[in-house]
């Protein structure tokens, strides 16, 4: 039985939703998850040896990904290249077919220029969009996202463009990594 830490890094909880999911499919497959904090991983350490694959995932809010997550993946490298690996990103511009592939998305492309880790597997997964949760500059600096990129810009609007059924794929793809 493969067993598979997820890692995540998450602002308001929507990609540390899709870790937990990931992990749900992974245990409904017969595998065995866990999923960790990378700030938490980045105080407390992680115990490499007990997982056989190690998936990392991260929003892109603003165009850019948290330095910290960054700095975690920098200096975790030769861990993360040491096991069957993944990266996923979590982006609201991923809610179009185009913008949801590896090839497509520019910020998938931009953390793999910024990044000195090369995940050996990737995934795009569409986020969410949700101006009532968000502090209103926040909102000013989405609703300008979502002009350049024909999205919603209501303040009302609330919409998840997760497509849950292709998260679960892809903690069963996990399992065949390795």
């Amino acid at each position: 039985m493969k067993s598979v830490l997820v890692l995540y890094w998450s602002r308001r909880g929507h990609t540390a939703r899709i870790a937990r999911a990931i992990c749900a499919s992974i245990e409904a497959a017969g595998g065995r998850a866990a999923m960790m904090d990378v700030q938490e991983a980045s105080h407390e350490g992680v115990d490499w040896a007990k997982y056989f694959v190690v998936a990392v995932g991260a929003p892109v809010i603003y165009c850019i990904y948290d330095a910290p997550f960054l700095e975690f993946v920098k200096a975790n490298q030769a861990a993360l290249d040491g096991k069957a690996n993944s990266f996923f990103n979590v982006s609201v511009v991923a809610r179009t077919p185009e913008k949801a592939t590896v090839a497509g998305n520019r910020y998938m492309q931009k953390f793999l220029e910024l990044s000195p880790w090369k995940p050996k597997d990737l995934k795009v997964i569409a986020g969410k969009v949700d101006y009532p949760s968000w502090a209103w500059y926040e909102v000013i600096m989405i609703q300008m996202i979502m002009k350049f990129t024909h999205g919603p810009t209501d303040r009302r609007t609330v919409i998840d463009y997760t497509q849950w059924d292709d998260v679960a794929a892809y903690g069963r793809h996990l399992l065949t990594l390795g």
